[in-house]
């Protein structure tokens, strides 16, 4: 019992040895395949941040021409007429999206990704729109542009017309004008009898008077009534000769006042007519060449002239 008592310690403390040995080989073991799990996941979230580093910067760039491609419809589309307002609120996300610098998860990327698809299909939905509208828009200029080239074409014609009547006016106002045939002196003496004018030159002491018979030529396209003639007497000095106790007088020519000689009101019946003006002067004629001018309302109809000797 002694011996077998001794022989089972040594026994029993190897056997200790043992499993402390195969223990600690156990801990090295499960520590080891800790480190390496520990340094595969280690890699793998290294990986994963990689990766989705690659996709926000990726998706920054897509972030930007999607922006861009919207720029670029709002402005069509604004050229065009139409409302932008939902495209406007739009950018502006997109715009504050891009601002952000945050690191985005795989799930906010795939979020941002459904987002930039739905806005491509609707850039697409956009440029139909766009193209229908420039058809309308193409077709509405093109009739703006008929209208225009017609309206141009009435106001030439209308231009033409409105020539043509002034024409036309201003020719019958000067064919309605009155016209004299002619225009005779003659002097006449102290016993009204008339004195021989040869190239009428006459002499100073025996002209006492004058009489001036005006023939004035028919003229259908006048109109008839009442008028007033005004005879002009200008001698030598320029100045026209006149008397108002004689029945001198002013008449307004050309916006100012001029002195008439004598003065007669006759009735313009369209047909040839004469008229006869006596002029008595209170004094001796100046020698010299003298005028008579000849007017019917505001108009001149023409002159004649005598030589006094």
């Amino acid at each position: 019992m002694d011996q077998f008592s001794k022989d089972q310690k040594p026994q029993k403390a190897e056997q200790g040895k043992n499993l402390i040995l195969v223990l600690l080989v156990l801990l090295v073991l499960i520590s080891g395949v800790k480190l390496y799990l520990d340094h595969l996941d280690k890699n793998k979230q290294t990986a994963e941040i990689t990766v989705l580093t690659a996709e926000n910067q990726a998706l920054s760039t897509r972030l930007d021409s999607v922006e861009k491609q919207l720029q670029i419809r709002i402005q069509e589309l604004e050229k065009l007429g139409a409302n932008v307002t939902e495209l406007r609120f739009l950018q502006d996300q997109l715009i504050q999206e891009k601002k952000s610098n945050a690191q985005r998860s795989a799930s906010e990327i795939e979020a941002l990704n459904q987002r930039i698809k739905d806005l491509s299909t609707l850039l697409v939905q956009k440029d139909k729109e766009i193209s229908q509208l420039q058809e309308r828009f193409q077709a509405v200029s093109s009739e703006n542009e008929m209208l225009k080239n017609n309206q141009s074409e009435l106001e030439k014609e209308v231009t033409e017309i409105n020539l043509q009547k002034q024409e036309l006016a201003t020719k019958v106002a000067e064919a309605s004008k009155l016209k004299i045939s002619g225009i005779r002196v003659a002097g006449m003496n102290a016993r009204g009898k008339a004195l021989d004018g040869k190239g009428k030159t006459f002499k100073k002491k025996q002209l006492k008077g004058i009489q001036v018979t005006v023939q004035l030529a028919d003229n259908a396209i006048a109109e008839k009534g009442s008028r007033m003639a005004y005879l002009q007497v200008v001698g030598p000095n320029k100045l026209p000769i006149f008397d108002l106790a004689k029945g001198s007088g002013t008449f307004n020519w050309s916006g100012k006042e001029e002195f008439f000689t004598a003065k007669q009101e006759f009735w313009f019946d369209s047909k040839e007519q004469t008229l006869v003006f006596f002029y008595e002067k209170g004094s001796a004629y100046s020698l010299g060449i003298h005028e008579v001018k000849f007017f019917v309302d505001q108009q001149y109809l023409g002159s004649s002239t005598f030589v006094i000797d």
